[in-house]
């Protein structure tokens, strides 16, 4: 899981703050909408870390700009494509906040913003609960979110239900 935006989207950010002159000190995500905006960037470097003593990590994405539809696509195969289970992890209140204020689309809030999954690990399907029980006990918040599989027609490369 993420913690907030990660320092991307902010010209989207800055574009819904002026459009909707917010209370900043609103609760949002068990601290004040400001916070939640300028929560920084986690880094993951710990927990990998610890997984990969464990298990093969086939792929890695940090989601930065280009969100979830850009950044998972640039360590797969050609061969391969992602289908991810939208209700699969939470939306925070940050997210929603910003998707609601500025009227922003489901396939938008996928290409700019994290949407709560800051990085994504690829590791062999049958190690996927192990991997999440491991992280989990590390104090992370994880969710098996989808599954990889051989690329279908066309140029589409990560699916999202």
């Amino acid at each position: 899981a993420s913690n907030g935006i990660h320092s991307n989207g902010f010209s989207l950010v800055r574009r819904i703050l002026d459009r909707a002159q917010p209370n900043l000190q609103q609760p949002c995500d068990g601290t004040t909408l400001q916070q939640a905006i300028k929560a920084p960037t986690r880094i993951y470097v710990r927990p990998v870390l610890e997984l990969l003593k464990t298990m093969p990590i086939h792929a890695m994405a940090h989601i930065t700009g280009g969100g979830l539809v850009e950044n998972i696509p640039r360590v797969l195969p050609q061969n391969l494509m992602v289908t991810l289970n939208r209700s699969a992890w939470p939306r925070t209140e940050l997210f929603t906040w910003l998707q609601t204020e500025g009227q922003v689309s489901d396939a938008e809030m996928h290409r700019v913003f994290n949407c709560g999954i800051g990085m994504v690990l690829i590791v062999p399907a049958a190690q996927a609960d192990d991997a999440v029980a491991q992280l989990n006990a590390q104090g992370e918040h994880v969710y098996a979110i989808g599954q990889v599989a051989e690329r279908q027609a066309g140029p589409q490369t990560v699916v999202l239900l």
